[in-house]
């Protein structure tokens, strides 16, 4: 594992230019599949994230999903439901920097957020500071018992896609989990068809049967929507909203 991580930062600084910022030789995206094929072959598949938010820590990498502003597809999901948030608890699955999280805290939700990574945990906290959201460490193929239908908003978004495709029936698993009677979940991954092979990654889109299996266990679909990348319209991206029966939402 050391020597893995002494190749790991010699490839990032060959990714990254003296500033940190500038890319010359490998690009961010290539970058995380090499770290993600290490921890793969170490029989520890999820190992990676925080080398990554490690090495972006030190300046030394680029984390290629970091945003500073939520996702496109949450807020225009927001826009058409105008949900409430006041006395609801939500939660977001692998917040990372915290974008998502705050956004979602800004609706009025009490908000939890987790990530596997501590390093991404520890500098969404820094990002922002004074923030209402609280900010955890967990792994979301092994939350803890007492997230179980515990969230009126789950927001899951491009997490489970992340994890290789032999994990995602137990990612998808976990984040079902999290809904309460009365509860939304809000799904965010991209597309692929089913007769891709998947085998290259990350990261590992979803297909549709896939993004439909949140349908199970007491969930059921509201809506899937497949929608064309703005930036680069031959990408696909699911948004599905599911719904677990029982109390009233808006209860309270």
């Amino acid at each position: 594992m050391r020597r893995l991580q002494r190749l790991g930062r010699a490839t990032v600084r060959e990714a990254v230019g003296q500033n940190g910022d500038e890319m010359t030789r490998v690009d961010p995206d290539e970058y995380t599949r090499r770290l993600a094929a290490g921890s793969r072959s170490a029989h520890d598949p999820t190992g990676w994230f925080e080398r990554l938010y490690r090495a972006a820590e030190g300046g030394e990498a680029v984390v290629p999903w970091d945003r500073r502003a939520p996702h496109r597809l949450l807020v225009e999901w927001v826009e058409r439901n105008r949900p409430s948030g006041r006395g609801l608890r939500a939660v977001v699955v692998g917040c990372g920097f915290g974008a998502d999280a705050e956004y979602v805290s800004s609706l009025g939700y009490d908000t939890l957020a987790f990530d596997i990574a501590p390093t991404a945990v520890d500098a969404a906290r820094r990002r922002f500071p004074g923030s209402n959201v609280e900010y955890v460490a967990a792994d979301l193929l092994d939350p803890p018992a007492e997230w179980r239908h515990a969230f009126d908003l789950v927001v899951e978004s491009l997490t489970v896609q992340s994890l290789p495709v032999h994990l995602h029936p137990r990612a998808v698993d976990g984040v079902r989990q999290m809904v309460r009677p009365g509860g939304t979940l809000v799904v965010i991954a991209s597309a692929r068809n089913e007769q891709a092979s998947g085998d290259e990654g990350p990261p590992w889109p979803l297909t549709r049967a896939e993004v439909e299996s949140f349908a199970s266990g007491g969930l059921r679909t509201v809506r899937v929507e497949e929608i064309a990348d703005e930036l680069q319209p031959t990408i696909r991206r699911w948004r599905a909203e599911f719904r677990r029966d029982g109390l009233d939402q808006a209860r309270g």
